[in-house]
């Protein structure tokens, strides 16, 4: 608790503002993806994969962290979907691109294993560490800017 006490005022509201796209992400889970899939960005496209605005790579890089932390923190399930567009939805609303890729794959019991991951720029926000694992079979590009 004290930790968090600790953090400034502008640190706070941003994972006030994760948390609560966290929660918002998660309800998305409940639509059937039909109507879920048109909010998600141009279905088929990706963005740019350079950013030369250290101001926004810096945003992005926060954007990131302050989602992973609390995503940890929820008292729901926070996978790599929620996670993915929740840090979709922090990125649009500062104006900033990103591609949403959705892949399948087999998890380690050769059981069919779905995974979703976020990229801004050159930036991978969510579930980078097992995207090799999986084939793309969607990308939805928010061109936000």
């Amino acid at each position: 608790m004290r930790a968090w006490l600790a953090l400034d005022r502008r640190t706070l509201l941003l994972y006030l503002e994760a948390y609560i796209c966290l929660g918002l992400a998660r309800i998305q889970l409940y639509r059937p993806f039909a109507k879920v899939a048109p909010t998600l960005g141009v279905r088929m496209e990706v963005t740019t994969e350079t950013c030369d605005d250290l101001l926004k790579r810096r945003q992005i890089k926060q954007i990131a962290s302050a989602v992973d932390i609390m995503s940890r923190r929820t008292i729901w399930e926070s996978k790599c979907f929620v996670r993915a567009i929740a840090n979709m939805r922090m990125l649009a609303r500062r104006g900033i691109e990103s591609t949403l890729y959705l892949g399948t794959g087999k998890d380690e019991h050769g059981r069919l294993a779905a995974h979703a991951w976020l990229r801004s720029g050159p930036i991978y926000l969510s579930g980078a560490d097992v995207m090799k694992d999986f084939v793309v079979v969607e990308t939805f590009a928010n061109k936000a800017c």
